[in-house]
């Protein structure tokens, strides 16, 4: 295997890197320190996407340094998975990039969903107005009623009647669902028919939000921030009825389409929690060296050292196996890399989360306030143990592959 970047890929990750350095880490605290004072309630309907990431997007798109992480080089940049995950590296360095380069989560899952699996007449109602950051979008799979580690335990419904779907059911944890420009989202549902496998019963709606019987009940806070002007909404579906042509791939296609969007956007949430991870450490190494207690930096008291060392053999190990993910997902797709993406899953959050943890304790006091990126990264890296999966379900993948190596998978689970 090889791990080095073409030409192409390289430059990429040397012009997204010079950008963030120029026109985003200059103001990034301000913009936070500004969205957090005004907008950090749960009334999302007076939320305003400032002005300045519009400006900013303008100049990421006339750049080249948009829709990066789409493998089409001509709606995006047409780089393989391998070689965005350093593009996503770098822009993990910033909560704002991802957003200002047209990459962030959910968008890049959802509109790498209607890029693969969307008809001709849903790609042109909303692929291209996402691709081009005019609106943005939702996915809507999480319940609050059931386990929804166990996709199967989903109540949500998408029922057929005549030439319309009727959705009903309560989903949360919607991200981005309170953005003013939020305007479509994706409704994973059951759709149950006894003639399909237990894999085919289950679909995914296409699900305007302004459509009736669409109710945003809330926004729900994580560790109290709101997540502004994006949010994480609970949202009910009552009788909402939509053309039959909303189905993405057609009813009962939600799992497989399920395993191409979660796929790439695994390595992406990855890559960008190392990101992030390096930017923890960066902070942890430049205040440990600049404070000092006891005549001694404080990098160099107790333990700190060691954590340090520590941090950077976790970083290289976990970008390591997520690079060997990307590498094999590409060459040999989704479903035989299952043990590597799962793997990655739970290791790359895991360790930003001790990295951020070790970075907030040498700061003291400011670790925990909001002067710094790194209570955001906590969060980020805590949310991510649960998000596409928790950490027990992705152990459990990679558990059951190696059983039935050994020719056990046969043996029921119990």
């Amino acid at each position: 295997m090889d791990f080095e970047l073409s030409p192409k890929a390289k430059d990429y990750v040397k012009r997204t890197k010079a950008f963030i350095a120029e026109h985003i880490e200059p103001m990034e605290a301000d913009f936070w320190a500004d969205v957090n004072a005004k907008q950090n309630h749960g009334d999302w309907t007076k939320w305003e996407v400032p002005a300045i990431v519009g400006e900013l997007k303008a100049k990421a798109k006339a750049a080249g340094l948009w829709n990066m992480f789409l493998p089409d080089d001509k709606l995006g940049a047409g780089l393989s998975i391998m070689e965005y995950a350093s593009v996503a590296e770098e822009t993990g360095r910033s909560i704002l990039a991802p957003m200002i380069f047209n990459c962030n989560a959910p968008d890049t899952g959802n509109m790498e969903v209607l890029w693969r699996y969307g008809s001709e007449e849903q790609k042109a109602q909303w692929l291209t107005p996402l691709l081009e950051g005019n609106i943005r979008s939702v996915f809507c799979m999480t319940e609050p009623d059931v386990a929804s580690s166990d996709a199967t335990n989903m109540a949500a419904t998408a029922v057929v009647d005549g030439d319309q779907v009727i959705l009903n059911g309560t989903k949360w944890w919607s991200s981005g669902i309170g953005d003013p420009h939020c305007k479509i989202g994706i409704f994973m549902a059951s759709t149950p028919d006894e003639s399909k496998d237990r894999h085919h019963q289950h679909s995914m709606v296409l699900v305007p939000l302004d459509t009736p019987g669409v109710e945003i009940v809330r926004m729900l806070p994580v560790f109290g921030a709101y997540d502004a002007p994006h949010g994480h909404g609970e949202v009910k579906f009552t009788d909402v009825r939509l053309p039959v042509s909303s189905f993405i791939s057609g009813p009962g296609m939600g799992f497989e389409i399920a395993q191409g969007r979660l796929g790439p956007g695994r390595i992406h949430h990855c890559m960008r929690c190392l990101g992030a991870a390096e930017k923890s450490l960066e902070l942890m190494v430049d205040r440990g060296m600049q404070r000092t207690a006891f005549h001694k930096p404080i990098m160099k008291l107790g333990g700190n050292a060691e954590r340090l060392a520590e941090a950077r053999i976790a970083i290289d190990q976990a970008r390591l196996l997520t690079l060997f993910a990307a590498w094999k997902m590409d060459k040999v797709g989704a479903l035989n890399a299952m043990t590597e993406i799962s793997a990655i899953k739970v290791v790359a959050p895991n360790v930003l989360q001790k990295v951020v943890d070790d970075a907030i304790q040498i700061h003291g006091g400011a670790g925990v306030s909001q002067d710094t990126p790194l209570t955001a990264f906590f969060m980020q890296a805590r949310s991510l143990r649960l998000a596409d999966g928790p950490d027990e379900v992705h152990k459990g993948v990679i558990a059951r592959i190696e059983l039935a190596k050994r020719g056990f998978f046969s043996q029921k689970r119990k």
